[in-house]
């Protein structure tokens, strides 16, 4: 049975930004972390760990509840990883396993490296570390022109041709994205991913000599059906530098939205193992 209990929040002032953050259920405790996605994304599937763990989910530096003082300044994975160590301590977690979708995987590896005392498990579920690619000058240089792309037309043009050169098929049928009109706080949050999240993400190196020799354990997650993604490449490169083989999960890319319970049962699994 779906978990459906209200999460109970809070705000937490860090340097720079102040904190959104839902915590629900009840076990060992497992931060699920995006980049740009925000806590209210992962509902339905925090909702479906929450009869296994206290989910920590929160609102990364500049999306959703969490206002940034300075809105020029970059969201690094850097800075993104702090902000996760500071949402632990808030409630009290001295360790947690971590799950990171897209851009919060990335933010997880850089907390395996700059906090490894603080995770026993991340699940990376593809990173989109660009620069792991043999075509990683290509891959900025389009990334270059997304962000051009957004300043010149738009939000739409910007993610229709983000997610063609992810490997969606965007069919031709208009911009990506929630069904309908998107809301206020949604086209603030595509702002702020395209002006200042998308480049430090997509190039962010991670230290594998510190992943591989860190307390954490680390496992690079791949969706069943992701095989056209370039995220799929990025994992598989990331995997290959640590050594591991990828574990598979339900769906693509976002299969935690598409199916939450099967997704959220291997988890479980994989963090057992």
């Amino acid at each position: 049975m779906t978990h459906t209990e209200h999460p109970v929040t809070r705000t937490l002032a860090v340097p720079g930004a102040r904190l959104y953050s839902e915590v629900r259920g009840s076990g060992p405790a497992l931060a699920v972390v995006g980049s740009p996605m925000a806590a209210g994304d992962f509902a339905a599937f925090a909702d479906a760990l929450a009869d296994r763990h206290t989910v920590i989910t929160y609102d990364p530096r500049g999306i959703s509840g969490s206002p940034v003082d300075d809105p020029a300044q970059d969201s690094t994975p850097e800075l993104r990883a702090d902000d996760v160590a500071a949402v632990l301590d808030a409630v009290g977690a001295d360790t947690a396993d971590v799950f990171g979708s897209s851009g919060g995987a990335v933010t997880g590896l850089a907390l395996a490296t700059r906090h490894p005392d603080r995770i026993r498990t991340l699940v990376a579920h593809e990173p989109p570390l660009l620069e792991l690619l043999p075509d990683a000058a290509e891959q900025r240089a389009k990334t270059d022109d997304i962000v051009d792309t957004f300043r010149r037309q738009g939000v739409g043009a910007a993610w229709m041709k983000f997610m063609t050169n992810a490997g969606f098929d965007v069919g031709g049928g208009g911009a990506p994205g929630p069904a309908g009109e998107p809301s206020a706080q949604q086209l603030s949050n595509s702002r702020r991913f395209f002006e200042h999240e998308l480049r430090p993400t997509a190039r962010y190196l991670p230290d594998i000599a510190a992943l591989r020799g860190g307390a954490a354990r680390v496992v690079v997650g791949v969706g069943a059906e992701s095989g056209r993604l370039i995220t799929y490449r990025t994992s598989l490169a990331l995997a290959e530098l640590l050594g591991t083989m990828p574990v598979v999960f339900p769906g693509d890319h976002g299969g935690f939205l598409t199916a939450p319970r099967a997704f959220a049962d291997r988890l479980t699994e994989v963090l057992a193992g």
